[in-house]
């Protein structure tokens, strides 16, 4: 019983570190599909649309901490003017606005 316990545990263990169990800080990283949720979230009803707008948001390199800012408020987000005025850095600021120019170019043409 004992040695079913333990091997139970060492099985356990590398799979709740993968899950983030083991303590690390970081966060998680930001997926194509969670900007995509966002989007939605924040009122683009068109699951299509947000999933393209959410690939180029992506595919434009946007850092994950901008990422992260960008789903952390959508409300906010959809309001904003200037990406930097949510707090994104200059390269990532210039990145969002290169990707909502392609978003209007690219997604909406396939509506």
């Amino acid at each position: 019983m004992r040695i079913s316990l333990f091997a139970a545990a060492l099985v356990a263990l590398p799979l709740l570190t993968a899950c983030g169990g083991g303590g690390s800080d970081k966060p998680a990283d930001v997926s194509q599909a969670d900007v995509s949720k966002a989007l939605q979230d924040g009122g683009l009803k068109d699951a299509k649309l947000a999933d393209c707008a959410a690939k180029i948001y992506v595919d434009q390199g946007i850092s994950q901490s901008g990422l992260r800012l960008m789903i952390k408020n959508d409300a906010k987000s959809a309001a904003a003017q200037d990406p930097e005025s949510l707090g994104m850095s200059k390269e990532d600021a210039d990145k969002a606005r290169a990707a909502t120019t392609k978003i209007v170019t690219d997604c909406l043409k396939q509506q």
